[in-house]
């Protein structure tokens, strides 16, 4: 699914208007119904119902939401702001059919009157600015907000919080005056806005409607941003051919472990496994030898001559991919090891956890890098790798710029996991879950990501498969267990599962 910009949306609403062809007020009622459905099936009639309206067309869509909460007997009152003069067209004519029936239920707010009362048990549908704000709010409009989200009723935004940038953040050091909805009713194609951590305190719940914008255009338009979904994954799945070997689908090698940390090193073998490659070597420390083949028998041994850490490399050449950094440490030898690494591998490498590190700590070594490498940091890692952040957006052009300058991929993870590409893309991830902010989650990622790099999946392909999958495998993991209680190994049990939902088997 792609993500655009609010221009395009503009355009695909023009578009779709004029190719359909629609009435660009129909357009706004089949919006309209799409959200009255929503809000009428999450809310009884015993709710006292207030939308705040502006006088854009996201005004539009409060007052048609509103006749249609109206008409099945909700006690609904609108509040506008501005004045009779200054509603857009759509938003005039959706004010007239309100009135038209509830003409005691709406009137226009004054600076000079006290605002109304809110209620706790209440419920306030914000629709006074949607997505094409460009600039902070002030004035009345802020305190009007401000007096929203004091009254802690259930806020249910539409399009977007009023008072949120798009596709643009606020300046460091800003307060910003934002509706803090707890649940955002947005429509598809989604806005970059909607994936940025930032921005989660305002959004609450995001609900994405289908409007029936044009697929023509939305095909025909060029982004870098993606939404990847079963739509966008599912025909980039290899399928196993009936004489296939374990040849086939390639040789994973990780170089993981360290003394006390050997699981790390387990849990991404298995995960490797359980992707699919044919294959799986450990180089570890001896020390770990009886413990990673008592726990994982499928996986072969390379052994290390230090005890404790890795600090050498095998011979590379009978692997097709190599993943690195799991449960690996920081000792001058392994800072070696993966200095080596870089100038020695031709393989496709993905680098995770203390890899990261070392070469965070050795900054000089980046330039040395063979083209097309993964990075999957957290955003301490990305921190020390990359450099610090003063708002999401920044991260995500600082992520862009490392990513174009080595040529590599980088793989941000966190709720709407982050993958940019050498290429400028951008792919926000769909799945996953606060359960699985756990220990050895990016272990697990880790090996999968390698077991699709051994099979020959491009590094893209690799990236954004490998993140669906894993988060897919923790969705089907937490319906069993709960997020609370969900652990690493989970994950790794419904990794077959989730290639099968993705295959479409289930």
């Amino acid at each position: 699914m792609k993500i655009l910009s609010v221009e395009k949306i503009r355009e695909a609403d023009a578009y779709t208007i004029a190719h359909e062809p629609i009435a660009g007020i129909d357009l706004m009622e089949r919006a309209a119904i799409a959200c009255f459905l929503w809000i009428a099936g999450k809310l009884t009639v015993k709710k006292a119902v207030y939308v705040f309206a502006g006088t854009g067309n996201n005004g539009g869509d409060g007052l048609a939401i509103a006749r249609m909460l109206q008409q099945k007997h909700f006690p609904v009152q609108v509040y506008l702001i501005g004045s009779e003069e200054t509603l857009s067209p759509s938003c005039s004519t959706n004010f007239e059919r309100f009135r038209n029936i509830a003409r005691n239920n709406v009137r226009f707010l004054k600076e000079s009157e006290p605002l109304p009362e809110i209620h706790p048990g209440d419920v306030v549908i914000d629709s006074l600015f949607g997505s094409g704000l460009t600039r902070p709010v002030s004035g009345f409009s802020a305190t009007l907000i401000r007096h929203i989200n004091e009254a802690r009723a259930m806020t249910i935004s539409i399009d977007m919080p009023s008072g949120l940038f798009c596709d643009s953040s606020y300046k460091t050091g800003e307060n910003p005056v934002v509706v803090k909805a707890d649940y955002t009713l947005s429509f598809s194609p989604p806005k970059l806005a909607l994936f940025l951590p930032e921005n989660d305190v305002f959004l609450g719940k995001i609900q994405l409607l289908d409007i029936g914008i044009s697929r023509e255009f939305i095909d025909q338009t060029s982004v870098k941003n993606y939404f990847p979904d079963r739509e966008m994954l599912a025909p980039r799945l290899k399928i196993r051919n009936k004489y296939d070997h374990k040849g086939t689908f390639g040789h994973a090698l990780l170089i993981c472990g360290s003394y006390g940390k050997m699981g790390a090193a387990v849990l991404a073998a298995h995960a490797a496994l359980r992707s699919g490659s044919g294959l799986v070597s450990i180089h570890a420390p001896s020390s770990g030898v009886s413990i990673l083949q008592s726990a994982i028998p499928e996986a072969m041994m390379s052994i290390d001559k230090n005890e404790k850490v890795v600090s050498a490399l095998p011979d590379l050449s009978p692997f097709t991919a190599i993943g690195t950094g799991c449960g690996l440490g920081m000792d001058e030898q392994t800072q070696k090891a993966i200095k080596l690494l870089i100038q020695e591998a031709g393989q496709p490498i993905v680098f995770d956890a203390d890899a990261i590190n070392c070469l965070a700590e050795n900054k000089t070594w980046l330039g040395f890098l063979p083209k097309h490498c993964i990075f999957t940091p957290h955003p301490k890692e990305f921190h020390r790798l990359v450099g610090k952040h003063s708002n999401d957006y920044d991260r995500v052009q600082m992520q862009l710029d490392f990513s174009f300058r080595y040529q590599a991929y980088v793989i941000l993870k966190g709720a709407h996991t982050v993958i940019t590409t050498p290429e400028g893309e951008c792919y926000y991830n769909s799945t996953g879950n606060p359960g699985m902010a756990t220990a050895g989650s990016g272990d697990v990622l880790t090996g999968m990501i390698t077991s699709l790099l051994a099979q020959g999946y491009s590094p893209l392909d690799a990236c954004i498969l490998g993140v669906y999958l894993h988060g897919l495998s923790g969705d089907l993991a937490c319906e069993e267990t709960g997020q609370e209680a969900l652990i690493a190994g989970d994950i790794i049990k419904y990794i077959g599962k989730a290639f099968q939902t993705l295959y479409g088997k289930f």
